[in-house]
């Protein structure tokens, strides 16, 4: 039977904090849940995994922002924090014959292949900020800003060939781009700061290109025809750019803080039980570096587990809230387990997305959290949180899912 939901929409706390407790009061009320988007905008999100991943599959269901009826009624004002999620012009915002040419000029980069050819690099670069965090001493360190954002910032920009002077400006913004509690004049400040990075960025890389993705991305601009436009090649950089890093950042956050959090597990992995990527995907499921990722669109009013959702309501997919559905993972869900035994649809988790739209960088984030992890617990095997868990300051937003900081102490070195 068809329902709407009941009830008034869940306001999304803009500043962010950790999402678990909300979202199982969210769950306990359906599968699909209306939320309230800053500024008042009505939305719904997704919170179930069985209808998460039909919903993201659906052939209904379109990412175009031609589909967002509150932006074409002009109910969404200037410098909304969500707006550029909304309008940036790339894969993440097209559909059909636009999504896959758009993706088609990336994706050979990322293919398991490709990405498993990058292990050597990635290896060095993490045992490079290994060898920096022993000699830091034995105080604690913030894991995070030293070992997790360097390491998938670093291949990312090695991969599109971005000079060392625009990383840390690039990260600052990206963070500031995904926030959702900034203020609007903050937000239309941050996108033009990083437009215009964006661009100083491709037009260097076009007078000097080399052997790397912009240069490449160039030249399909270049070539004329329908390849790739001037707003489409900037939007992919920053596509590539902020989901390259900021997801695989909050990956080895997380994971970290679950090992530490869970010594019989991290013994598990050390004795053979359990192999570390079995807590990668479980750290995927458990504690989802995306919490609420938007946005998608009906077409037409669709029912979803029983509710409907009006045609152009803005979606968000609850990757976090799916992860822990215990529908779908068993009344044990909330419980971290690296030896969860798999799904029947061999669906695990969704957090890297699913159906056409599935991540482009999942096997790289994957390898690089892998590594990550392994390196970082066989050198510093007593490594632990140096401030009690609850005292982590939490991320900044509803759409990614981890902590600000992750001071820890390393211990002695084995």
């Amino acid at each position: 039977m068809e329902t709407s939901p009941a009830g008034p929409p869940h306001r999304l706390n803009p500043a962010g904090g950790c999402p678990h407790a909300d979202n199982a009061r969210l769950r306990a009320l359906g599968a699909v849940a209306p939320v309230e988007l800053p500024g008042g905008i009505e939305g719904m999100a997704v919170l179930g995994h069985d209808a998460l991943r039909e919903f993201l599959q659906h052939p209904e269901v379109a990412k175009d922002v031609r589909h967002f009826k509150a932006l074409h009624e002009g109910r969404i004002e200037p410098g909304w924090p969500l707006l550029t999620f909304a309008t940036v012009r790339g894969m993440t915002t097209a559909d059909g014959d636009d999504h896959r040419r758009l993706r088609s000029l990336v994706s050979r980069a990322f293919t398991p292949r490709r990405v498993e050819g990058l292990r050597p690099r990635v290896e060095e670069l993490t045992d490079t900020l290994l060898d920096g965090l022993a000699a830091a001493g034995d105080g604690a360190v913030d894991l995070r800003r030293h070992f997790a954002l360097p390491l998938p910032m670093g291949v990312i920009c090695e991969l599109l060939g971005v000079e060392e002077r625009f990383r840390d400006p690039l990260h600052r913004l990206s963070n500031l781009v995904v926030a959702t509690g900034i203020e609007p004049e903050a937000v239309l400040a941050a996108n033009r700061e990083l437009l215009a990075v964006l661009g100083e960025m491709a037009a260097r890389k076009a007078e000097r290109p080399g052997d790397d993705l912009t240069s490449a991305l160039i030249a399909a601009r270049d070539e004329g025809g329908d390849r790739l436009g001037q707003e489409e090649l900037i939007g992919t950089l920053m596509l590539l750019i902020v989901a390259g890093h900021e997801t695989t950042l909050n990956l080895i956050t997380n994971a970290v803080r679950a090992l530490c959090g869970h010594r019989d597990q991290l013994d598990l992995v050390r004795a053979g039980g359990a192999s570390w990527t079995d807590v990668v995907e479980e750290t995927l499921r458990w504690d989802s570096p995306v919490s609420y990722f938007p946005f998608r669109y009906p077409v037409r009013d669709l029912t979803v587990d029983g509710t409907t959702i009006p045609a152009g309501t803005p979606v968000l997919a609850g990757y976090s809230a799916a992860g822990r559905d215990k529908k779908a993972h068993g009344p044990d869900a909330d419980r971290f387990d690296v030896r969860r035994p798999a799904r029947a649809d061999a669906v695990r988790s969704l957090s890297l997305g699913h159906g056409t739209h599935y991540c482009l960088g999942a096997p790289l984030a994957r390898l690089e959290a892998t590594v990550a992890l392994e390196r970082l617990f066989t050198r510093f095997p007593d490594l632990e949180l140096a401030v009690p868990e609850t005292d982590l300051p939490a991320h900044a937003g509803f759409v990614g899912n981890s902590v600000r900081e992750l001071p820890v102490r390393l211990g002695p070195r084995a």
